[in-house]
């Protein structure tokens, strides 16, 4: 349990998707929790039922890029999950502002927590990071190559981290994720694909397929991810070391979007099909060994994970209607 270890966290992107989540297990493991998020992409509403339930969660808005903003959430924070980051979604259109999220944040949080003396960071990243595949399955140690400004910032970020590690013997760990999905992804266009098929399925819409539908991707339930967290923060063998989380099932952006048409019974639905996304990746082989060899088990499969996603989905966009 996190609590024997640490007694304070703080978690950038709070009210995020996966952010809340972790919010969620350190509070339910007995931590003092701080949320940071700028509500850009975070929502109040994803903290709401938490803050009834458990009185050692603070919530604040404020922005990664914000040294001095964040400096006075510091005191007394001993674990940090760094989740806040710009959308790879969002990347073509501002470019310069992912640089400044996704790097010069991460920067910031590095400085922070070497000053106050925290005693660890976990920094989520991106499987983006890889680029095109060299070879498959690709484990941590495949090349770094990314063909997007978003995997250019992150890898950033990494950099710093690493960076930091070393020269201030900070006990950090990088976490490369692949395609997590569950409740809270953001359905809008910006958000995850999973939600995004289930929105417009829901609201009698055909899935919009970039591309032929063929490229693949390693789908990873968001509470494996939280419980891959949870681990790396309880252990000092992670000190300076990145992980692949991702889930190892390949599904098809096709496959996905009979699936999703098939649960919610919308199987008339014709696919719309539009030209592939600049810098998208079409196959995706991803080695968890490492992660595995720590330990850990994924307990989710695709199904369970898809039910649970689209049935937390359906109330959603019921309520907003």
């Amino acid at each position: 349990m996190l609590r024997e270890k640490y007694k304070k966290a703080l978690v950038t992107g709070g009210a995020g998707f996966i952010g809340s989540h972790i919010v969620e297990e350190c509070l339910r493991q007995g931590l003092e929790v701080v949320s940071i998020d700028n509500y850009f992409a975070g929502k109040k509403e994803n903290l709401k039922l938490l803050h009834e339930q458990y009185p050692k969660l603070e919530e604040y808005n404020c922005d990664v890029t914000d040294y001095e903003g964040l400096k006075k959430y510091m005191e007394g924070v001993d674990i940090i999950f760094h989740e806040a980051a710009s959308k790879k979604t969002i990347c073509l259109n501002d470019p310069r502002k992912d640089l400044l999220i996704n790097a010069g944040g991460t920067f910031n949080i590095l400085e922070l927590a070497r000053d106050f003396k925290v005693k660890k960071v976990i920094h989520a990243s991106s499987g983006s990071v890889y680029g095109e595949a060299k070879y498959f399955p690709q484990d941590e140690d495949h090349p770094v190559n990314p063909t997007s400004y978003y995997g250019v910032s992150k890898l950033a970020g990494e950099k710093y981290v690493r960076a930091f590690c070393d020269l201030y013997d900070m006990d950090c760990t990088i976490l490369r994720y692949f395609h997590v999905y569950g409740p809270r992804q953001e359905s809008s266009d910006v958000g995850g694909v999973v939600s995004i098929f289930g929105r417009r399925v829901l609201n009698g819409q055909a899935p919009k397929i970039y591309g032929d539908g063929s490229q693949e991707r390693s789908f990873t339930y968001v509470k494996d991810v939280v419980g891959i967290n949870m681990m790396v923060a309880e252990t000092e063998k992670t000190r300076g070391e990145a992980y692949n989380c991702a889930s190892g099932i390949s599904v098809t952006i096709e496959e996905l979007a009979t699936l999703v048409k098939k649960y919610l019974n919308r199987e008339d639905l014709k696919n719309i099909y539009d030209e592939w996304t600049v810098g998208d990746i079409k196959n995706f082989n991803v080695s968890n060994e490492k992660i595995r060899k720590l330990g850990f088990e994924f307990k989710t499969t695709f199904e369970q994970g898809l039910q649970e996603t689209l049935d937390w989905l359906r109330d959603y966009v019921g309520g907003r209607q």
